[in-house]
């Protein structure tokens, strides 16, 4: 059975738009929903938005999930009035062809385009010209001539995916859960908090995560916590052609608790106490080790004199895609298993 979460929230989070340093409406969006949930509220220089609720003595305990999206900044335009596209985060470029994008132009208008090719059509190409796509090969097309497009468009001008939200049964395909849903986790974890907590709860929506996890540097060496937990998406494994023994994890089964990467060697007593509430609160989950990538968990962990950290992550098909694909199901699991931790934080492991 499909869990109920709030899907209208999660939509309208996925569908905002913003890259890597541009995450300015996004923030906005994340900044109207965490206010009233936390007794302090602030952006920093990085553009981390900051919410604090206070507790009575416990540990200051971290919890962040990042805003940028993956995408791209026009780098050139040509005198037909076609961009040429710098990636703003990690893409495999034969996903690309054919993907509909929104160039956010600098004049104020949002221009829909197409990701083409170039070179000859497939159907006039022979065999021995068909070649692997490189970045260097894309263009967009948004259907203005040169004039046109310099007009309205700019080197540094944001793209991102034009994708909305959609639901099959307890499965959700959207751009952007990577990571959205994260910040959408820390959202309705502090919602469904039973009450004032002892610890203090430092609920954070970082910044240039896709770029270097920049925003999450920074933000952990100003707050300093005893306890730091990044909330993020990870590849599952679970559609033809994965091997199950480099990816394990799979939609449906639980949130992934994550044992490493190579950003991090998560904190073994941390995830022995999630793994226990977990058990008593019946909260599904699953252990994972990812063999490339990392979390916001890498540089908290390296912040002053270091800080235990772990990383809960919802399982996702096809990541850095247009079509990331979730369950509800582990949603809910994150959900439960950072607000059961958050209230019992200030307790001996």
């Amino acid at each position: 059975m499909a869990a109920t979460i709030n899907l209208e929230l999660l939509k309208r989070l996925c569908e905002a738009h913003g890259v890597a340093g541009r995450e300015d409406s996004v923030r906005a969006l994340v900044h109207e929903e965490l206010e009233p949930l936390v007794d302090d509220i602030s952006t920093d220089a990085l553009g981390n938005l900051i919410g604090v609720r206070r507790g009575n003595g416990g540990p200051r305990v971290l919890i962040a999930g990042h805003l940028d999206e993956i995408g791209f900044l026009v780098k050139h335009i040509d005198a037909d009035g076609f961009l040429r596209l710098q990636p703003v985060g990690g893409f495999d470029p034969s996903r690309l062809p054919a993907q509909r994008v929104i160039v956010h132009g600098f004049a104020g208008g949002r221009h829909r385009g197409s990701i083409g090719v170039a070179g000859k059509p497939i159907h006039l190409q022979t065999p021995g010209e068909v070649k692997p796509v490189t970045i260097d090969d894309l263009f967009v097309d948004i259907g203005l001539n040169g004039e046109q497009a310099h007009a309205q468009v700019e080197v540094g001008d944001m793209v991102t995916f034009d994708r909305t939200l959609e639901t099959s049964g307890n499965y959700i395909m959207t751009k952007s859960l990577d990571d959205r849903v994260g910040v959408f986790i820390m959202l309705e974890a502090l919602k469904a908090l039973a009450g004032p907590v002892q610890a203090e709860v430092i609920a954070v929506a970082t910044t240039q995560e896709e770029v270097g996890t920049r925003g999450a540097m920074t933000v952990a060496w100003s707050q300093a916590p005893d306890i730091a937990i990044a909330l993020d998406i990870t590849p599952a494994g679970d559609f033809p052609g994965a091997p199950p023994e480099f990816v394990a994890v799979k939609l449906g089964a639980g949130v992934a608790l994550k044992i490493m990467d190579v950003t991090a060697i998560s904190d073994y007593a941390l995830n022995q106490r999630l793994r226990r509430i977990a058990d008593a609160e019946g909260i599904p989950y699953q252990l994972e080790i990812l063999g490339r990538g990392g979390t916001d968990a890498g540089v908290m962990q390296r912040s002053r004199g270091g800080v235990p950290v772990t990383a809960l992550s919802v399982p996702v098909r096809y990541a850095h895609t247009p079509n990331e694909t979730c369950s509800t199901n582990d949603i809910q699991a994150a959900i439960d298993l950072v607000a059961r931790f958050l209230e019992r934080a200030h307790l001996s492991a």
